[in-house]
């Protein structure tokens, strides 16, 4: 008899994630039903005593984790992966049979692949709006495709600091401008916007007749005000949900030893998720 495999995200808040979704659609595809998949609310406080509740469960293969866990699990884990290590972040743990926790980073080569997938493989420059967690995963990811110097639109010297630090640390020439200067950016061939709902929406306007790529990390409200101007002008625009997707891939592929997990099923099921909100 197939024993029973466990997997889940967590996080806080974790209600309206669509890791499961995405997770159980794979193990569907894979033909793995003895796999499931949760979700639980779970802080920077709490972490230490779920990760105790785990110790004697052979059952489990993995988690993800959402913010604001990523740098939070790193003290409890046997190691990391180069790949999450370049970014302080771990948004994937994998059990190993022998017990050790291992932390991994999938959003990184999620967005690459998700690049990949829109015909973006490498660019000579590039630019980023936006300086947080998500901001330091796009300049490991840019360190990857691009050749020349990328951009960051910041609102704050502190900020700007952090970016350059970044670059530093991943290799990437990272050059820094004010946000008041942000609709520069769109003169880059490939844009990432990394900021919260809305903060984009004042630069709509400003997208030119012939934009680049844009990689619009967010996916709920889609589209965002600047990726529905951008693609009125024609041009490519990568959206949150292919990143989701394409990190949960891998996720899946890490967890399961199967591979390839089934992408197209991934993200029909988390387009139908979202449609359903």
């Amino acid at each position: 008899m197939t024993p029973h495999r466990r997997a889940a995200v967590l996080g806080s808040p974790i209600a309206h994630s669509l890791s499961p979704v995405l997770h159980r659609a794979a193990y569907a595809g894979l033909g793995l039903p003895d796999w499931s998949y949760d979700r639980f609310e779970v802080d920077e406080a709490g972490l230490p005593g779920f990760f105790g509740t785990l110790r004697d469960d052979a059952s489990w293969a993995g988690l993800s984790l959402t913010m604001p866990l990523k740098r939070a699990v790193i003290p409890l884990l046997d190691g990391i992966t180069d790949t999450a290590a370049s970014v302080e972040a771990v948004n994937t743990v994998l059990f190993g049979d022998d017990g050790r926790r291992t932390g991994d980073n999938t959003d990184i080569p999620g967005m690459v692949a998700a690049l990949h997938e829109r015909g973006v493989r490498t660019v000579g420059s590039a630019a980023v709006l936006g300086a947080g967690a998500t901001a330091s995963s796009a300049l490991a990811a840019l360190a990857r495709i691009c050749t020349g110097p990328v951009t960051a639109y910041v609102r704050s010297e502190a900020r700007a600091a952090e970016m350059r630090g970044w670059g530093e640390r991943l290799g990437v020439d990272v050059r820094t401008e004010t946000w008041e200067d942000a609709a520069a950016a769109f003169d880059a061939p490939l844009v990432i916007a990394t900021t919260p709902a809305g903060t984009t929406d004042e630069l709509a306007a400003r997208v030119p007749d012939r934009p680049g790529t844009l990689f619009d990390v967010l996916y709920e409200p889609w589209p965002t005000g600047l990726a529905a101007a951008w693609s009125r002008r024609g041009g490519p625009v990568v959206s949150g949900l292919d990143l989701l997707v394409h990190q949960a891939v891998l996720q899946v592929e890490l967890m399961t030893g199967r591979s390839p997990a089934p992408l197209a099923l991934m993200r029909k099921a988390g387009e139908q998720a979202l449609e359903a909100r």
